[in-house]
């Protein structure tokens, strides 16, 4: 037996008891004679004090004890000496007096300190077996383990059945790159990661299993950043005879049980609710976050009819002018303006207009182009008041939300408007687009996925050719200004599917290559279906108060999407290449 307790196990009332304790040297106080050693497990800390005149050898071998050094310890348990008492550890009331030290395995130097954060992420990622000691790295995966048994639990009570589907499968278009798996059986054709298992739980509502649900592996080749990886884990949920509400109902109630769970908080359900044309108006994202004030405001009536040309051509031509104010922020720095207006032309803006409030006076070059009215106007509008900062956008309605919406963020890091907030704001966002217009590519393109269900009401728009007009029976849960879920009812109805592969530009032939299985399917009795993917590590990155997911994985990828770690990916030798049928480019000379 290596262990009778853990370390963070014993307290007074095991004075006078003998234990063993195994775990890696936290930390060695050597006081010459005395030898103090900080023992730790993934519990906690234990003390063990080594004293010559108790037990000369091993205080002779204790000497010698380095940081992260494995060793198990037998001995008594006593109390400290009075005034040496540690409140902050939970066994700070007691010490170990061993009779034995056995070294179980020596720890080489060591690449970082346990005990602070280094800022070089690469060399945590290179040695992670080793960063995983961590207290906040044990932690996160302890909280992520709380949240998938949760989930678990929760739809077991609701009858759900977890289902694994397959990791090889066949290359749809769905958003993104698919990774691709060369088959040596089939030699030219290959399997692809799936992104989700999105065709797999639909066949599996066709097999009426109707409560589906699995903590499930997902793959797409795209840009990373801090909330992304090439593979993460979704809670995957699909359900038979079911209506956007049901869905509803089931989320805030498994989320509720995942809060309980893992952060000891209720939250309130049911969420609010709000569509997508009133996010993107009123918030400049389809995923606002709402704990700060810093609401669009819309303009036209204000310069419908102005001489400002700027803004009346923008509202002319169809377009907006809307305008957001920052409180208290006219002494915005030279550096933060130039980067807020670097960030209005990275997404459509031509420039940007602003008024700050300074000394009673409004400072800006628009100020001579407005009249009073207007200047009335935008003072009652946007109760303007000393220090005020208003930034303004006019062009189409979309990039104007879209700059705004950047923008607002944006400021809201630069005031700190979020930090420290315990608040827990979740919002249903619905109604989304079904489709968008690729000007690239001169095609309609699913906003979700082909099998996106129209609003019943809509579906008149596609048939008569109006698809930037159709709604989708599609919605999103947002917490904090994160999307962590999203979902659909599907279409269920062979004719309708075709319809909405007309309307995507996909012909019958590509239809029966890459949809064949799924459209025989809906042929043999398909029930109405719907269903969501909740995103694991974003929401435990949430849960956990972290701002990369990789702080909330074992062993994630770095931003380049390497594993350092084992330094994959890697080549493979010639002989696998032949296995495959496959050949490498030669890379092109310089």
């Amino acid at each position: 037996m290596y262990r009778t307790h853990h370390c963070n196990e014993l307290r007074a009332s095991a004075i006078g008891t003998l234990v063993k304790l195994a775990g890696w040297v936290h930390v060695r106080r050597d006081h010459g004679g005395v030898v103090f050693i900080d023992l730790r497990d993934r519990e906690g800390l234990t003390q063990v004090v080594f004293r010559p005149e108790e037990n000369a050898t091993a205080t002779e071998v204790a000497h010698t004890l380095r940081h992260e050094d494995v060793v198990q310890v037998e001995g008594k348990v006593a109390p400290r000496i009075p005034g040496t008492e540690n409140p902050k550890l939970a066994t700070g009331d007691i010490e170990i007096l061993p009779d034995q030290l056995r070294i179980l395995n020596r720890a080489d130097v060591l690449p970082f300190p346990l005990d602070s954060d280094p800022s070089n992420e690469d060399l945590r990622l290179s040695y992670r077996y080793f960063d995983l000691r961590r207290p906040q790295i044990a932690r996160n995966l302890r909280i992520r383990h709380r949240i998938t048994k949760a989930t678990r639990d929760f739809l077991d009570a609701e009858g759900f059945v977890e289902i694994e589907t397959p990791i090889l499968s066949k290359s749809t278009p769905e958003g993104a790159r698919d990774f691709l798996v060369p088959s040596r059986l089939a030699p030219g054709k290959f399997y692809a990661l799936p992104q989700a298992p999105q065709q797999y739980k639909q066949l599996l509502m066709v097999g009426g299993i109707e409560k589906y649900f699995q903590i499930a592996k997902c793959f797409r080749d795209e840009d990373l950043r801090a909330d992304r990886q090439p593979e993460f884990t979704q809670i995957d949920i699909e359900a038979s005879f079911v209506e956007p509400e049901d869905i509803f109902k089931l989320v805030e109630g498994m989320l509720a049980a995942i809060f309980r769970a893992s952060r000891g908080v209720e939250i309130q359900t049911p969420f609010p609710r709000m569509t997508w044309h009133d996010a993107m108006d009123l918030f400049g994202s389809d995923k606002p976050d709402r704990r700060f004030a810093m609401p669009l405001v819309d303009l036209a009536d204000t310069f419908a009819s102005s001489s400002f040309k700027m803004f009346r051509g923008a509202l002319d031509a169809g377009g907006a002018v809307k305008a957001i104010k920052a409180k208290q922020f006219a002494l915005v720095t030279t550096g933060q303006m130039e980067e807020l207006t670097t960030m209005a032309k990275l997404y459509g803006a031509k420039g940007l207009a602003f008024i700050k409030v300074e000394n009673g006076k409004w400072q800006s070059p628009l100020v001579k182009f407005f009249t009073e009215e207007e200047k009335a106007a935008l003072t009652s509008k946007l109760q303007m008041e000393e220090g005020d900062l208003v930034l303004f956008a006019a062009d189409k309605w979309e990039v104007v939300c879209e700059v705004l919406g950047r923008l607002r963020l944006r400021i809201s890091e630069f005031q700190q408007l979020t930090a420290g907030s315990d608040v827990h704001d979740f919002l249903w966002v619905t109604d989304f687009p079904l489709m968008a217009f690729d000007a690239a590519e001169n095609k309609w393109n699913a906003v979700h996925h082909p099998f996106t269900r129209p609003k019943a009401k809509d579906v008149p728009l596609i048939e008569a050719g109006e698809y930037g007009k159709a709604r989708a029976e599609a919605y999103d849960v947002v917490l904090n200004g994160v999307e962590i879920g999203g979902g659909s009812i599907r279409i269920h109805e062979p004719d309708l599917q075709a319809k909405m592969f007309a309307a995507l530009g996909v012909s019958e032939e590509d239809q029966q290559t890459m949809f064949g299985h799924i459209l025989r399917a809906f042929r043999l009795g398909a029930p109405p279906h719907g269903g969501i993917a909740m995103g694991l590590d974003r929401m435990v990155m949430l849960i956990c108060g972290e701002q990369s997911i990789r702080e909330v994985m074992a062993f994630p990828k770095n931003n380049r999407g390497v594993d350092l770690m084992s330094q994959s990916p890697t080549e493979v030798d010639a002989r696998q290449l032949r296995d495959l049928a496959l050949k490498l480019a030669e890379k092109k000379q310089d």
